[in-house]
Parts: C-alpha cells; sequence; structure tokens
C-alpha cells in the first residue's frame, strides 16, 4: 500500500504523463474516473449548501479556518500554532479544532508547542459538535461585542483573565484515504499489483459544515496545484476556482523558491480573485532535540559538516530536505515515505504480554511492514557509513518524532535528531508580518459585520 501512495503522489504531480511508466500510466483511467465523481459530488454538496438544503452551523464566537487547496506540507498547522499563539498574546483565548489525522501526530505536537498557554484543542471528525462541547464546558466571550479583538495589534502582552473561549481556529485540512482497491495480474510474470479506484478526502463532508468569519488558504511555493486535477488523479481537494472564498492566501516555503516564482504564482492567484490578499511564509529552524532525550536543546550547529540522513513521512519532505541543507552538513540523503505513514504498529507492543502463543504469528505479520521500514532505514545509514567513512545522523521532523518515538530508538547506535521549526512570515513585495496581522484584523472586522455565506466554485 505504501508504494501504491508512492505511485498515486507521483502521477499527482508529473506534468506531463507521457513520461511516467506502464504501470504509472495504467492507473490515470481509474483514477480520472474516482476524480470525476468527486468533482460532481463536490459540485452537489456546494448547491445543497447554497439551496439551504444543507445548513452550516455558525458558532458564538468568531471562526478562522486555515486550509489548503492540496495535501500535505502546505504549512496549515504551523499556521494554525502561529494564529493561536498571536490571540493567546492579544488576551484573546482560541480553540483549535482539529480532525486528529493518523493518531494524532499534529495534535499532540501543537499541544506540546502550545503548553502553558490558554489555547485549547479539540480533536474530532465532526467539527461542530466538538466546539459545542467546548463552549458549553468552558463557556465563552463574544469577541464580536467584548472588543477583545482591538488587542490583536497590540504590540504588548495582553493577560487573559479567563479561560473563556473568545476565537475558533478551524484546521480545515485533508487527509487522503485510499478506500478501494483492485487486485490484478501482469501478463509477464504473474506479479500481483493493486489498482487504485477510490481516493476520499474525509474533510470534503467536513469543511462546510461550519460557518467561517475568515479563510486562510495556505499554499506550497515549492508544488503549488500539481498537476491541476482533482483527487486523486491529482492533488487538488477543491478547483482553483474555490480561492474565490478565501480572504487571505499564504504561500509557504518561500524562501526555497526565486522571486520570479513567487510573483508569477502570486500573480495567477490574484487572476483568479482580483485584489485577494497575498502573503508569504516559511519554517524558521530553532533547534534540535535528541530523541532519546528531548529535554535539552541542541544548536542548530550541531549537524555541521556531518552526513545526515533525513527520514520523514510528511506532505513536502523536499522542503524538509533543502532546509536541513541549509545548515552546513558534508552531505544529506533522504528516505521518504507517504504522509502520515506509521513507521510501527503499536498494537504490537502492548498486546505481546497479553495474547497466548497461538496469536503471536498474527501479531508479528502486522509488524512486517515496520521492520522493514527500520531495516531499510538501518541499510541505508550502513551505506553512507561504508561511503563516507564516518557515522552518519538521523534528521527527522517532530511530526515524525510524534507519532512513532519508538521506531526511531531501534535504529541505535545511529543518534537521531529532532528538527524543531516554527512558521515564520517573511518580507517580499511589500508583504510582512506587521502587514498580515493589520489586514487579517481589517478583514475579520468586515466580515463579522457580514457573515459570509457559501459561494458556489
Amino acid at each position: 500500500m505504501e508504494k501504491m501512495k508512492k505511485i498515486v503522489c507521483e502521477i499527482a504531480y508529473s506534468h506531463d504523463f507521457s513520461k511516467l511508466s506502464l504501470l504509472h500510466r495504467s492507473l490515470i483511467p481509474l483514477l480520472s474516473l474516482s476524480s470525476s465523481f468527486y468533482s460532481l459530488s463536490l459540485c452537489i454538496r456546494h448547491h445543497l449548501y447554497s439551496l439551504g438544503i444543507f445548513h452550516q452551523h455558525r458558532l458564538p464566537v468568531p471562526v478562522i479556518s486555515v486550509g489548503n487547496l492540496t495535501w500535505g506540507g502546505n504549512g496549515k498547522t504551523p499556521m494554525v500554532e502561529f494564529l493561536s499563539l498571536w490571540f493567546s498574546h492579544s488576551g484573546i483565548c482560541p480553540l483549535i479544532l482539529s480532525r486528529g489525522y493518523a493518531g494524532g501526530d499534529e495534535v499532540r505536537m501543537l499541544e506540546r508547542h502550545l503548553l502553558g498557554t490558554f489555547v485549547k484543542v479539540g480533536v474530532g471528525a465532526n467539527r461542530a459538535m466538538t466546539a459545542s462541547w467546548f463552549l458549553e464546558r468552558y463557556r465563552y466571550t463574544d469577541s464580536r461585542t467584548s472588543g477583545s479583538l482591538e488587542n490583536l495589534l497590540s504590540e504588548k502582552k495582553v493577560e487573559i483573565t479567563s479561560d473563556k473561549i473568545s476565537a475558533i481556529i478551524l484546521d480545515d485540512g485533508m487527509q487522503v484515504i485510499i478506500t478501494g482497491v483492485i487486485e490484478a495480474k501482469t501478463r509477464r510474470n504473474g506479479r500481483k499489483l493493486l489498482f487504485v479506484v477510490v481516493v476520499e478526502g474525509e474533510e470534503r463532508r467536513q469543511h462546510l459544515s461550519l460557518a467561517r468569519d475568515l479563510d486562510i488558504v495556505m499554499v506550497n511555493g515549492l508544488t503549488p496545484w500539481g498537476n491541476n486535477r482533482l483527487v486523486p488523479l491529482g492533488p487538488l481537494r477543491q478547483p482553483l476556482s474555490a480561492l474565490r472564498r478565501a480572504d487571505i492566501v499564504v504561500i509557504h516555503h518561500a524562501d526555497l523558491v526565486s522571486e520570479e516564482i513567487l510573483d508569477n504564482l502570486k500573480r495567477r492567484i490574484q487572476e483568479i480573485k482580483k485584489g485577494l490578499s497575498v502573503f508569504f511564509s516559511r519554517m524558521l529552524p530553532s533547534h534540535f532535540l535528541a530523541v532519546h532525550d528531548n529535554r535539552t536543546k541542541l544548536p542548530l550547529s550541531v549537524v555541521e559538516h556531518s552526513v545526515l540522513l533525513c527520514v520523514s513521512a510528511i506532505g513536502s519532505p523536499s522542503a524538509f530536505m533543502k532546509c536541513v541543507q541549509k545548515l552546513g552538513p558534508l552531505h544529506v540523503d533522504q528516505l521518504h515515505f507517504s504522509d502520515h505513514h506509521q513507521f510501527q504498529n503499536k498494537v504490537h507492543i502492548f498486546f505481546r504480554h497479553l495474547l497466548c502463543s497461538a496469536y503471536l504469528n498474527l501479531i508479528k505479520s502486522c509488524t512486517d511492514a515496520w521492520m522493514s521500514d527500520i531495516h531499510e532505514m538501518k541499510k541505508r545509514l550502513e551505506e553512507l557509513q561504508n561511503r563516507f567513512g564516518s557515522r552518519p545522523i538521523i534528521v527527522t521532523t517532530e511530526k515524525d518524532d510524534e507519532r512513532d518515538p519508538e521506531a526511531f530508538l531501534q535504529l541505535r547506535p545511529f543518534e537521531v535528531l529532532v528538527l524543531c521549526s516554527k512558521l515564520q512570515l517573511v518580507s517580499h513585495n511589500q508583504s510582512s508580518e506587521k502587514c498580515f496581522k493589520k489586514q487579517l484584523k481589517q478583514l475579520l472586522d468586515r466580515n463579522l459585520e457580514t457573515p459570509a455565506q457559501v459561494i458556489n466554485s
């Protein structure tokens, strides 16, 4: 299944299908059919909302949505954290609503980063129900009438005197789930191949159910739209025309592409919606943590002149690798898995000591994938050690460490470092962090006066 996910991803970001392998091209008709059904379902759902057959749930506090048009690697979660810290610094107690994909690695990372603040994190597929539970438990203060939004532009920290919820930040992402496959045999050697039939985005059923007062769309500057097709044939969860509903667009990884690319991307976005505010961001590395000791911060200089292996299961591995290359290592290699890939089976750890020996073979089969992942990592590390004559260092992301910390401990005696970074809004083309905050505040004030309606894409 991991190989199939990679094939689907390669097709989604290919601009010339004729250059793909025979296996890749054989999947295109099935993926194209699935994309057509997906597009039809989007259109029907939008019309049902616009006709009033489906109703949006409006919450008693402002709702800011941070979303993306493509799957993974757009900086959505770092932006959610940035907004939460900014609101908390301004005396506003926000609630983050997240679906909690793949065991909740992003949620755990957010909770750790926001520890000691008044920010709350609600996890659940039904965002409206999750929000209602938190609002009932902690109560709320309507920042629309209390005047607390005026503190957003204050340079001084405003103390929070109550843990009542004053705003909601919606982590409006998308998880791509393979829900159907066909098994077939090749004529040449009889090997079995899995062909994807349906790829379903869980969020397509959820993202319109909550009324939003402000929509922020994150765009990956390295790979903005892929092949410009809807999932599963392409990476788009919605057509580009959906940008007309956005209030702000942030082009992420702006430091990893040229100014010409950034300007062209901004121009194309503003062709879709004239006057749309476009800003730029990057991930700023701050320090490393050792997997065996996550309390001690290590300087970025610890990897200078070292041989590194970047191991990740994230949406934008190329951005991660480019960021690591800037830290001055001797050599950087990469081993990437699909977004949210699980390196180990946690059921094995718990039940190994509880179930009788008759079931151990079944449990062992469940962990074969994990062991092959670890074996592949060790094999690559040994190759690098033989090639350069020094022991390489594994560098991974916070998301990967949160998801599978036990897996990386199996790589001893090789050292595993976790790169910690935070989102930073960068100055480019007359945009800056100060301009972003001012524009968000103005748009929020305007939209709260006239709540937005669902618009067909």
